[in-house]
């Protein structure tokens, strides 16, 4: 578990799951979860991927292809069972592998399959739980994680939630790093704590006391709950993410979102 060769997304997949069945930089294992077998997913570095800008833990095609893959042969199999077990996406994520190539070749389809793919078994009634372990940054958390039905993260230093990093979104903003720390003190969206990314409304849980990269047994325990209970809630979900408008948050800081949607069903409706 202590690896130092090991991302945190690696090290939580094999605390929850074991060892994978594929190769880097996609993992995918079924292991127990709760009383049941839950299909599980990670991205994880590639140091001898043949896309350069694609070797760490970032989406890029290949990533976006085997994910979507691995999430349509989980789906086939349990369709042939008639069961439809929980998928966990293990988030630690930096970016999505941008390159000329990438460009050339259509990472855009590649994201965009893995979109699909989650986004069709939570359509299909599996219960898609995703757990940010490291950072969620643009659109690699887009490909793999936000399409779930619930969404958990580790209250920890170095779990976020963002179109961008810091450095990054500073030059765009052309501001300093610690001047944009401060707007997103009082913007929510602009903010990169955990803390604030819940209180947009989407973040169902916000995991307390777990040591993010050296959790004990009971940490792990306590995680594995928390995922089972998310599984339990999202079974009684129907189907699409409206519950991520529903909550206390999200109607304060969402209010216009909500408000949005209303009108436009009601549009729709009228037509």
């Amino acid at each position: 578990m202590n690896s130092p060769s090991l991302t945190r997304g690696a090290r939580w997949f094999r605390a929850l799951a074991g060892d994978s069945s594929t190769a880097a930089p996609a993992w995918s294992a079924d292991a127990a979860l709760g009383n049941e077998s839950a299909h599980f997913f990670a991205i994880v570095p590639d140091p001898q991927n043949r896309f350069p800008r694609a070797t760490d833990n970032v989406v890029g095609l290949e990533q976006g292809w085997l994910l979507a893959r691995a999430v349509r042969k989980a789906m086939a199999e349990d369709a042939q069972s008639g069961t439809r077990r929980p998928i966990v996406a293990i988030v630690d994520v930096k970016s999505q592998a941008y390159g000329y190539r990438e460009e050339t070749l259509g990472i855009h389809l590649a994201c965009a399959a893995a979109v699909d793919a989650y986004a069709a078994a939570r359509d299909a009634g599996h219960p898609v739980i995703a757990l940010i372990v490291g950072p969620a940054m643009s659109g690699a958390f887009l490909a793999h994680g936000y399409q779930a039905n619930r969404i958990l993260a580790l209250d920890a230093p170095g779990t976020m939630v963002h179109a961008m990093g810091k450095e990054a979104a500073a030059r765009v903003t052309r501001r300093t790093v610690e001047a944009l720390e401060e707007l997103g003190e009082t913007i929510v969206p602009m903010s990169y704590s955990m803390a604030s990314f819940a209180r947009l409304g989407l973040l169902d849980e916000l995991i307390q006391g777990v040591d993010a990269d050296a959790p004990s047994a009971a940490q792990i325990e306590q995680v594995r709950e928390a995922l089972s209970a998310s599984v339990r809630s999202a079974r009684d979900d129907k189907p699409g993410l409206s519950h991520r408008l529903q909550s206390d948050t999200a109607k304060k800081t969402r209010a216009a979102s909500v408000e949005v949607r209303l009108r436009l069903a009601e549009q729709w409706d009228a037509a």
